[in-house]
């Protein structure tokens, strides 16, 4: 009612049916929920009603550029909830609600089966559905579904006649319920026929849908500018393209570069982030502009605009990815810093302010000011450099620290971008407080960094990986697990040797449907740090041309390659939500499975944390939640190895020897071959 008290200005009384929490409602429909193509949405909402009428609800879906509303009926759940599902296959922006209403049909139908059933009905009982069904007809669009509710009314009046009499017969109260409880009469009856007094959600909430590859994907860092001594002699562009060949044999999605742009010499960083740098030290890449060119501009070193053509040519023929770095940030050589010095922090004495995170200080690094006097120039210009690299063929992005740079920006930006290339991914390189992280998620960043890196031990791993997957995260977050980073070099890693770097990577690609990682360093087990207990590379390749011979024999590159196949056959793993932990009797040890949306395909996952000692446990693992009763018997393939189990009840001992392979991965059949 209005404010005054007065009552709406309506012939039809205001419905009595109540929607409430409406999900995935991210703060009030300010920001949209994310899925990609094809991937399932779940809309959830409390529906009430005084009474004991029985209800029917639809969620109410369309693609940005569509008029008409599609639907889909919503199922009830106990306490009141409901939850409805629809696939969103195109790319961009799309609406959805729910509406709800009386379902008087299921009403009549409910009480009159109780009251047949208990001896208390009578002629007006029938009368009752013989109007109600009658006045539907009406209101429904097709001539055939008008003619099959006629017969259904004339075939319940021939049934209710020996019910009338007096004389209880099952058979033919069975008959009635047979008929009323027919398919295609509730089909018709829910979807075809809708009652004027329904209540709609008071918000048409946004869901953003993305490329498969945002929610599915596979990572792979390497610095062009680095010589891979079995496959060319010389870093640089041009010669790529067999480096290319070499990570889509190992079944990775994405190439990621760090920044290829001219780097300044002012300041310029020397060996292992030192001060002090001679004239053939190449300095970070990240340390962008001199005056051969900045953020639209290609290192001469490595080559040129021809050069990274054949490289994106190449990636498309290999069904790869090219990633490029963006770092918001100059050196001071850059011409920006030149032509528009305003759009640079300044220090008291007038200089430009140069990066700093105490006690760490990036001496030729220069970052901009967002709300300088001349910020929507700033504004457009940077966009016009995501916007350059697109045209160049560049489909994916990997941000530099954004939660350095203003958020609005980020939320334009991407927003723009999107309405006509909806397929960009943006990937938050941000590992900073949760919250941030949250918010990036929220305003459009496709996938983001996390804290797996960090999350060594079962009970972190647990806990980190069910607040992405099983809470609100799950609707605007996609994690992507990097075991490490050129920035990055776990302790793990430092102490674990060959088994840590195994487990931490069958951990990442198997917890998380995105993940990546930092190569050829990770496959040659190089783990060497510059300090003792601290995260940084020796001979880092930020400050160093480094030279790999990736064919080395001791390389883990085969048991990467395996796990990329294994996840590319298992749907299951191309998703998180579906993700369940399992008891084992070891706390050196985690279990989990994943399961695909249409239940067909199961993954068992066994990991022993304990680098350096053998670990057995006994998994309990509750095969009912699959379908699979106690006295069962099961098969299981090991996908790794390719053996065969058959495994009988819910209790099983799993041992794992660390120095052979420290994870199982089971791919489960419910029924074993008879």
């Amino acid at each position: 009612m209005t404010a005054t008290g007065a009552l709406p200005d309506s012939n039809v009384p205001p419905s009595r049916v109540i929607i409430d929490k409406v999900s995935p409602n991210l703060d009030f429909g300010r920001y949209p929920a994310k899925r990609a193509q094809g991937e399932s949405m779940d809309v959830r909402a409390i529906i009430i009603c005084d009474g004991h009428d029985k209800l029917k609800a639809d969620v109410l879906f369309r693609h940005e550029e569509d008029e008409e509303w599609q639907r889909v009926p919503m199922k009830a759940e106990p306490n009141d909830g409901w939850t409805g599902r629809f696939q969103a296959e195109r790319l961009g922006m799309y609406y959805f609600t729910v509406e709800a209403a009386v379902d008087r049909f299921a009403s009549w139908r409910d009480g009159l089966l109780k009251k047949l059933q208990a001896q208390e009905h009578s002629w007006v009982d029938f009368e009752s559905g013989y109007q109600l069904l009658g006045g539907m007809i009406g209101h429904l669009v097709f001539e055939h579904d008008r003619t099959y509710v006629q017969e259904k009314i004339d075939r319940l009046r021939h049934l209710a006649e020996p019910l009338l009499g007096g004389e209880f017969d099952e058979d033919g109260v069975e008959a009635v319920r047979n008929l009323l409880h027919e398919a295609h009469l509730d089909w018709v009856m829910h979807c075809q026929w809708h009652d004027p007094s329904v209540t709609r959600f008071e918000s048409e909430l946004p869901l953003q849908v993305d490329t498969k590859l945002s929610n599915f994907s596979a990572w792979y860092e390497f610095f062009p500018r680095s010589k891979w001594k079995d496959l060319a002699w010389e870093g640089g562009l041009w010669d790529c393209e067999r480096r290319l060949e070499y990570v889509a044999d190992l079944g990775f999605d994405i190439v990621y570069f760090p920044p290829i742009h001219p780097i300044g010499k002012t300041f310029r960083k020397g060996p292992n982030n030192s001060l002090e740098a001679w004239d053939m030290d190449p300095g970070s890449p990240w340390a962008i502009g001199s005056h051969e060119g900045g953020h639209k501009a290609i290192n001469p070193a490595l080559g040129n605009f021809d050069d990274f053509a054949r490289v994106v040519r190449k990636a498309d023929e290999l069904g790869l990815k090219i990633a490029l770095d963006i770092a918001f940030q100059c050196s001071p050589d850059h011409t920006y810093v030149h032509e528009h010095p305003d759009w640079f922090r300044k220090r008291a004495d007038g200089s430009i302010q140069y990066a700093e995170n105490p006690p760490k200080k990036y001496q030729d690094i220069v970052p901009f000011d967002f709300e300088c006097a001349d910020w929507k120039n700033l504004w457009l210009e940077l966009k016009s450099v995501l916007d350059f690299w697109i045209e160049k063929g560049v489909r994916v992005f990997r941000v530099d620290n954004p939660h350095t740079k203003a958020f609005p920006f980020w939320e334009w930006a991407i927003q723009e971008i999107r309405r006509t290339d909806p397929d960009i991914i943006f990937l938050a390189e941000a590992f900073t407080r949760p919250n941030i992280m949250a918010y990036l998620g929220k305003i459009g960043f496709s996938q983001s960094y996390t804290y797996f890196t960090w999350r060594p031990d079962k009970e972190g791993l647990t806990e980190y990986m069910t607040q992405l997957a099983k809470t609100e995260w799950l609707d605007f977050y996609r994690p992507n697990f990097w075991p490490n980073t050129p920035d990055i070099l776990p302790e793990e890693l430092q102490q674990g040797g060959r088994a840590a770097s195994i487990s931490r990577v069958v951990l990442a690609s198997m917890l998380s449907s995105n993940y990546g990682i930092y190569g050829p360093v990770y496959e040659l087990l190089v783990t060497e740090p510059l300090v003792p207990g601290k995260e940084e590379y020796m001979h880092s390749e930020k400050y160093e041309v480094r030279e790999w011979n990736v064919g080395k024999a001791h390389s883990i590159a085969p048991i990467i390659r395996k796990l990329n196949e294994i996840r590319r056959e298992n749907p299951a793993l191309h998703t998180n939500h579906t993700i369940s932990f399992h008891p084992v009797e070891n706390d050196n040890m985690i279990a989990f499975t994943k399961v695909s949306e249409d239940g067909d395909n199961i993954v068992l996952v066994v990991v022993n944390l304990d680098y350096y000692h053998p670990q057995a446990g006994v998994v309990d693992f509750q095969i009912q939640e699959f379908g699979i009763e106690p006295e069962e018997s099961y098969e299981l393939e090991e996908l790794l190895t390719g053996t065969k189990y058959v495994w009988k009840g819910w209790r099983h001992f799993v041992q794992l020897n660390p120095h052979v392979m420290p994870a199982h991965i089971f791919r489960i059949c419910r029924k074993a071959p008879s």
